[in-house]
């Protein structure tokens, strides 16, 4: 992230740490005065076609199978307005307010590169938006990723019309309320402009980006937890020497193997093999095979995240030489794969720790009271928690399931095949929650171990400062009567939400998901 507290937007540098930086700290942006420059040479090439009474598609005809019925020059406008009032056709909860504020950056970022013919005007007044904090009400449901993202971008233009629906300082309000409060204006759209803001993966590929953050840091928190659990147990620490990862380099690899050694450097716990401990259970030896397998996939997506993130991705698009080219930049597929991929690579990660899980809690694995609690049987302990994440990584095996292989034909056939992008990254967001959930619940399991087993000193350089930090917020649970599990639960996981255990580990070790030498 830049140093001053303000983002130039250009259409072309704009990074994911940057997304996350407006879209969950309310970081402003500005235009650059280059890309100002871009926007108005596009539009004059609209307003040109206006005026010579060109047919072009999405400036005076209809759209998608109705692009062959011509509009009448004073129609243009109204045919925009249209075009918003009958796409919003979204179902569902609202998206959270940080998928909206990532939504409007990614299409003012994707509009100023100045391929889309729209008037600086408009893109200002959906920035301005994004600035005063007046988020429009999008219903998370109801995208088929091509042509793009068409119902939920709809929501988001209908209060810049005085339409629709937002939230402005906490309260939902009618569009056009939610505007005046903010002290904004209401527009009104001219030729293309309704199709420059609602024709692209704008939506999927916000839910993404945010999931694709969201994943790297759950792998780091992965490995953290992992890396307890190896303690608790009295791992063998030679399964993570890297000799044994450089003759298979495979990146992820080679970063987990990097991070579990700085995690449990100068432990007392670790152990060498010996004739009656020889090898590990996959879960905690394999950790560097399996979380790395994670980690390859998820920088690839993320470097198809920031691909995206600068990309114009409407139709159709006007060249810098005045050409109007109809494509299908807006089709989602690029997308969609790797979404679906996020997912299948962040559900392994709550495989893996589930399996972790049942192994402290299972005195035949542990060598520890059953459910890590004194007095099993008056005292349940830990028990339903692993029910209860079992549940979760089973879920995520369904929801892991890809998107992108399904498709059904729409607009009278003429969309004949489309991307289902944004479910696939809806999905994966999903199934982080439910992974997350996952990992948070063995943390605590192995912080709980800890204790029971009365080592929590001369733990590893990276672990002792996660069990410390994850002890100012979750206590040790003496008897079942003293707590109740689900805000126990709860607590442990906002600890990983907020940030607070993975930046106090990170303040003494660097963690990785790629290797770098």
């Amino acid at each position: 992230m830049r140093e001053e507290k303000i983002i130039v937007l250009d259409g072309d540098h704009l990074t994911l740490e940057e997304v996350i930086a407006v879209a969950r700290n309310n970081i402003k942006v500005i235009i650059a005065e280059s890309a100002e420059e871009a926007v108005n040479r596009s539009r004059k090439i609209v307003d040109d076609i206006v005026a010579e009474k060109q047919v072009v598609y999405g400036i005076n005809t209809g759209f998608g199978s109705l692009c062959n019925v011509s509009i009448s020059q004073e129609d243009t406008a109204q045919l925009q307005e249209n075009l918003i009032r009958t796409h919003a056709s979204g179902f569902g909860d609202p998206f959270p307010v940080d998928v909206v504020r990532a939504i409007m950056l990614i299409r003012v970022n994707s509009l100023v590169k100045g391929y889309s013919g729209i008037r600086l005007g408009t893109v200002k007044a959906l920035m301005e938006m994004l600035n005063n904090g007046v988020h429009p009400h999008i219903p998370e449901k109801g995208s088929l990723g091509a042509s793009g993202d068409l119902a939920p971008l709809a929501h988001m233009v209908m209060p810049l019309l005085g339409l629709g629906k937002a939230y402005y300082q906490g309260e939902l309000l009618p569009g056009r309320e939610a505007m005046e409060k903010a002290g904004l204006e209401i527009i009104q759209l001219s030729a293309k402009e309704g199709l420059a803001f609602i024709n692209g993966t704008t939506v999927l590929t916000a839910v993404g980006a945010l999931a694709t953050y969201d994943a790297i840091e759950l792998l780091k928190l992965a490995d953290i937890a992992g890396a307890l659990s190896l303690e608790v147990h009295r791992g063998i620490s030679s399964p993570f020497e890297e000799e044994l990862h450089t003759i298979r380099p495979q990146s992820g690899q080679l970063a987990t193997a990097r991070n579990i050694r700085r995690l449990i450097e100068g432990s007392v716990y670790t152990t060498e093999a010996t004739p009656d401990n020889v090898q590990d259970a996959y879960t905690l030896r394999c950790m560097p095979q399996i979380h790395g397998a994670s980690k390859d996939s998820i920088a690839y997506v993320k470097r198809k995240v920031e691909i995206e993130i600068n990309s114009v991705t409407d139709n159709p698009i006007i060249t810098r030489d005045g050409k109007v080219i109809s494509g299908g930049n807006f089709h989602g597929e690029p997308m969609a794969q790797p979404f679906d991929f996020l997912g299948i690579a962040i559900a392994e990660i709550g495989n893996v720790s589930e399996r972790r899980l049942e192994r402290l809690v299972n005195r035949q694995l542990s060598k520890l009271p059953s459910f890590l609690v004194k007095h099993p049987g008056l005292n349940s302990g830990f028990m339903i928690t692993q029910y209860a994440c079992a549940s979760l990584v089973s879920e995520n095996k369904i929801l892991a399931h890809p998107a992108s292989v399904d498709s059904i034909p729409s607009c009278e056939n003429q969309e004949d095949f489309v991307s289902m992008g944004t479910t696939a990254a809806r999905t994966a967001a999903e199934i982080l929650q439910n992974s997350r959930r996952v990992v948070a619940t063995e943390i605590m399991a192995a912080c709980q171990a800890i204790d029971i087993r009365q080592a929590q000193k001369n733990l590893g350089k990276g672990t002792q400062v996660a069990y410390d930090t994850f002890r100012e917020s979750v206590d040790f649970i003496e008897n079942d009567k003293d707590i109740e599990i689900y805000d126990e639960l709860n607590i442990a996981t906002n600890v990983l939400v907020d940030g607070s255990l993975l930046a106090a580990v990170e303040s003494k070790i660097d963690l990785d998901i790629q290797f770098e030498d």
